[in-house]
């Protein structure tokens, strides 16, 4: 997302310096987790990084998407002393809970979101438990020196949703503003959804994305259903029936063509998605999302409008709204193609960087202010 967003910000005539690190490239031995470690409590190195990127860039504001492993929130500190505002874009629950998913074990976990981040070691959250312990402390660091809450300007978040939870959970709701993901944008849609081969599937194969749910409705309605993601089902899952396909990880083109011959797609998310990518790419196609209520699909998904919601985990229902939609195709084409019109609208990248843009416009205008009341001295350039 880091590098998409300086593309676009460079395309438009902006001057970006791209600080970025890939967490792959990290040792899984055991040499390198403990290195991971010690860089989120702090890092020495990353914090020299970017000091001397403030003084020799000298920006009129830091972006930041991600602080772990490689950085450390304590570099947003510096961002602050040196007078430079700090935008924060939230893909996750990073400032609430520890492992960043408010899931413990496949299940919604609300433990941490106040700051109490000694629950992600109790509970091992990581099913690891040296890890989890690495995780809560490393949490609870930057709760307690407030490196998050103090030092960032603005926080950015890709829904309502994710900006209520946030709020919810302390932080300053002046300090937010919602700006939705963007979706690559499709050429040509899908034009006649209601004459596709199959109902589709794409994403993880986890519990907490509901696959259980979707087997379940898929026995029970017997109507083709193909799955991109996996190659199988995940253990503990309810046995596959004959009318379900799993196609395996499909790349970009495969993927493409997969949602242009399906008749609708399924996001059927137990846990709190804090956007839906899958639903709004779904929805770039031209296609109806059939998407449970949960998290910030209800944002994306309108029901009866661009697809239909169904109860979280209610294979039953689920069921009976995806027979509903397989024998609707007048229903199937006129949900399509106002998604399409939607995520035109709301999910292009234009639209994505007048509001960052604007963002970034607020957190300058008011970090001056603030500055110039604190710190006299310090300026930006």
């Amino acid at each position: 997302m880091a590098q998409v967003t300086t593309d676009l910000l460079r395309k438009e005539g902006h001057d970006v310096l791209l600080l970025a690190h890939d967490s792959r490239t990290l040792e899984s031995s055991l040499k390198g987790r403990v290195s991971a470690f010690c860089r989120g409590m702090t890092s020495p190195k990353a914090r020299i990084e970017m000091r001397d990127a403030l003084r020799a860039f000298r920006p009129d504001l830091v972006h930041v998407h991600e602080v772990y492993p490689y950085h450390s929130p304590w570099i947003l500190g510096d961002c602050r002393r040196a007078g430079v505002p700090v935008v924060m874009t939230c893909h996750d629950f990073r400032l609430t809970c520890p492992v960043a998913t408010h899931l413990s074990h496949g299940r919604i976990c609300m433990r941490c979101a106040q700051g109490s981040t000694y629950w992600c070691a109790l509970k091992n959250c990581r099913s690891n438990f040296a890890e989890s312990v690495a995780f809560a402390a490393r949490g609870a660091v930057a709760h307690h020196f407030r490196l998050f809450r103090d030092n960032v300007s603005l926080f950015v978040t890709p829904s309502q949703f994710l900006r209520d939870r946030l709020v919810a959970s302390g932080y300053p709701p002046e300090r937010f503003v919602v700006v939705p993901n963007m979706v690559e944008p499709v050429g040509k849609a899908v034009l006649t959804p209601g004459n596709g081969a199959y109902m589709a599937y794409a994403g993880r194969m986890a519990p907490e994305k509901g696959i259980d749910t979707l087997l379940e409705a898929a026995a029970q309605c017997g109507l083709p259903l193909r799955i991109a993601g996996g190659s199988a089902s995940p253990p503990g899952m309810p046995s596959v029936p004959n009318s379900v396909t799993f196609t395996g990880f499909l790349e970009k083109q495969a993927l493409a063509a997969f949602y242009r011959e399906a008749r609708f797609v399924v996001v059927p998310s137990r846990w709190c998605e804090v956007f839906g990518l899958v639903a709004a790419e779904a929805m770039m196609h031209g296609l109806p999302v059939l998407a449970a209520r949960s998290g910030a699909l209800p944002e994306l998904v309108e029901d009866g409008e661009t697809g239909l919601l169904f109860e979280p985990g209610n294979a039953r229902d689920l069921s009976d709204k995806m027979t509903a939609l397989w024998n609707d195709a007048s229903f199937c084409l006129a949900l399509g193609r106002r998604g399409r019109e939607k995520a035109l609208v709301q999910y292009s990248s234009d639209a994505y960087l007048t509001r960052l843009v604007s963002a970034y416009r607020a957190a300058i205008a008011g970090d001056r202010v603030e500055t110039a009341r604190e710190q006299p001295e310090v300026g930006v350039s």
